[in-house]
């Protein structure tokens, strides 16, 4: 699916780019190298998705869609909770057996969030907002993710404005490391 286009088509785009992911991890033997390689993307990926679901996404749905605190609320959860898992993953060389281990059960929460999203978050939030407003925030989360980090985030805000202010420069030191250590976070 290609990018662009309204958020719902965006993130669509994100969520199926994900499946992806996990499904070359899972193809790859257990302890080879390609496995770390993988995870390393698929953890940039989640973070700059996630950052501009929070960044653009959630304010929206709060402010548009009937009952929008509850569903950002439960989203901005699972975020938790998918961000607590990058972290335990990027500790771990692929020869540890919890890396495995890791990998499925942050395969299972991705899923679940995507499910919620698109079948009950999207479809609410098509009904609540312009096909403008939704071509904007596709716009605004494009540009998100190209300055977002591309790794997890123990103590940064989920709430913006502070997210917004700390993004940036966080994403920019996220890439300068990546350099350095040569860690491959794009395709």
């Amino acid at each position: 699916m290609a990018h662009g286009g309204n958020v719902i088509a965006e993130f669509t785009a994100d969520h199926r780019e994900l499946e992806e992911l996990f499904a070359r991890i899972e193809e790859q033997p257990i302890d080879h190298p390609q496995r770390r390689v993988l995870a390393n993307r698929l953890t940039a990926e989640l973070v700059r998705h996630s950052v501009a679901e929070e960044t653009h996404l959630y304010p929206t749905v709060r402010k548009h869609v009937h009952d929008g605190d509850g569903l950002a609320d439960r989203e901005l959860a699972e975020h938790v909770k998918i961000e607590r898992l990058l972290r335990d993953l990027e500790e771990l060389q692929v020869d540890d057996p919890q890396f495995n281990d890791i990998v499925a059960k942050l395969r299972l929460e991705v899923a679940s969030h995507v499910r919620e999203e698109e079948q009950e978050l999207f479809p609410k939030l098509a009904a609540s907002c312009s096909p403008g407003k939704l071509d904007e925030l596709g716009r605004l989360a494009r540009h998100a993710k190209q300055t977002a980090p591309t790794r997890p985030r123990p103590t940064a805000p989920d709430i913006p404005p502070a997210h917004e202010l700390l993004v940036p420069g966080a994403g920019l030191v996220d890439r300068v490391r990546d350099l350095v250590h040569g860690r491959r976070t794009s395709g």
